[in-house]
């Protein structure tokens, strides 16, 4: 429907930087609590180095004990390469492969250890396999808006990529503010320039953001039409390349709101929210500070 927006709920972006391990079975509350008020996409896991991620070490433990309740909800697992690809394939319950590709170099070779040439050449094989296993693959185009490396950007950029996956056949896109820079009137003008060039993909928008102007990218982003938006609950997470700890998700809570107060049906309701923004909460509080002797303070 034109009004209905698709949430994607990001228990892994928000957890992945977090730098004390959250136990296993605190994650499978979250989830489990998660899919009980309702949401029916979850960026859940990622599939990458323990080495790099260490909070993501256990998505397979985690699916496993998930295995009988993941009926009916989208998993997003986060492959970056071919070992990646292998683990989410043999995991239960990842219905989607998420990559992302980045149109600054910096970024895309410290963030997969790749080049953009690689990059790209990697989503035609993850497209490949996908359709194979009879599995979904979402592209991230990160650095959408803009990256801090001095790398060049323009949103004339950001649309070739689009076309360019276009053309490959990757049927979901999500532009990421990764740095959360973007203003609500830059996710107007990119959204809406780049929906024309995108035909026949389901394009969405990965934001991160300081708490000042969430409704307002939100607004933006809807009345661009965007129907696809990812949050995390609380606001938890974001890149630690933002250098700056304002910058999180967009907040489940507040992005719902705001999209009621648009007249779009979106995800669960704000009375099926309290238990696991509570779980969230309590991981944010528990896991979100190093301890002491890490810190040296």
């Amino acid at each position: 429907m034109a009004d209905e927006v698709k949430i994607i709920e990001c228990p892994r972006d928000a957890w992945q930087g977090l730098p004390r391990t959250i136990p296993t079975e605190e994650k499978i509350s979250c989830l489990r609590a998660l899919i009980s008020a309702g949401f029916r996409h979850l960026d859940a896991v990622s599939f990458v180095s323990p080495r790099r991620v260490p909070q993501m070490a256990d998505s397979e433990i985690v699916l496993e004990a998930l295995r009988a309740e993941l009926g009916g909800v989208e998993i997003i697992g986060i492959v970056v390469n071919e070992k990646g690809l292998e683990r989410a394939l043999a995991a239960p319950g990842v219905s989607t492969l998420g990559y992302p590709l980045s149109i600054s170099p910096t970024f895309q070779q410290r963030n997969t250890s790749q080049s953009i040439e690689e990059g790209r050449a990697f989503a035609g094989r993850l497209l490949e396999v996908t359709r194979e296993a009879g599995r979904k693959l979402v592209v991230y185009i990160s650095m959408a808006f803009g990256n801090p490396f001095g790398d060049p950007y323009s949103p004339v950029a950001v649309a070739e990529e689009v076309e360019h996956l276009r053309e490959l056949g990757v049927g979901t896109l999500s532009l990421a503010d990764t740095v959360g820079r973007a203003s609500a009137e830059d996710v107007r003008q990119l959204f809406g320039a780049v929906l024309p060039k995108s035909e026949g993909i389901e394009l969405g928008l990965h934001l991160h953001s300081a708490p000042d102007g969430v409704e307002e990218k939100v607004r933006a982003a809807f009345e661009a039409g965007c129907r696809r938006l990812d949050s995390a609950l609380a606001g938890l997470g974001g890149c630690p390349f933002a250098g700056d700890k304002q910058v999180g998700n967009l907040p489940t809570e507040r992005a719902l709101a705001a999209l009621e107060a648009l007249g779009a049906r979106s995800g669960p309701p704000h009375d099926a929210l309290a238990m696991p923004l509570s779980l969230t909460n309590e991981i944010a509080l528990k896991y979100g500070t190093q301890e002491k002797e890490e810190s040296g303070s």
